[in-house]
């Protein structure tokens, strides 16, 4: 399962792990799939319907709901929050508290060697494209190209090129 055998992780018996998986103190993984050679920092939550690639970093305190796909080789920095659900509300008509029937979950895709920053939020929907960098902080709006390098609220791109090492 893990080479590291972390106390307080609550895995779930529906989920998927690769071979080779790390796994830190304090996750909550449920439903979702892991790739080979992953490693998951402590305080993450990956939501059932999750995807998540080979050989990728996933830092602490980062929440990966449902709906969102992360290829292989992408680095997700500290504190990066995903969205699934652009109008979120508590209770539809009449006050009830709203269940899965009551909204639509958008889907996002995170592509192959993407980097997203620390303290990143990922609206639902949204497709990073491969070797594509977004800065620390960025709140991401809409897609972002291959090989592009985007910061800001709303992230915007700052550059463009073959390679976006740093």
């Amino acid at each position: 399962m893990t080479p590291v055998s972390a106390a307080n992780q609550l895995i779930a018996a529906d989920v998927k792990l690769g071979r080779d998986v790390v796994i830190y103190s304090f996750v909550n993984l449920y439903g979702c799939d892991i790739g080979d050679g992953t490693k998951i920092g402590t305080f993450v939550e990956i939501q059932k319907g999750a995807k998540i690639g080979a050989y990728c970093k996933i830092s602490s305190h980062t929440f990966i709901c449902e709906g969102v796909t992360i290829e292989a080789e992408v680095f997700v920095g500290h504190g990066v929050t995903f969205i699934n659900d652009r109008v979120p509300r508590a209770t539809g008509a009449g006050g009830v508290l709203q269940t899965e029937s009551d909204w639509t979950c958008q889907r996002t895709l995170i592509k192959r060697g993407a980097t997203i920053g620390s303290g990143a939020t990922v609206l639902g929907g949204i497709i990073i494209g491969e070797n594509a960098v977004v800065g620390a902080g960025s709140v991401v709006t809409k897609d972002v190209p291959a090989n592009a390098v985007v910061a800001g609220n709303p992230a915007r791109i700052l550059t463009k090129a073959k390679d976006c090492s740093l």
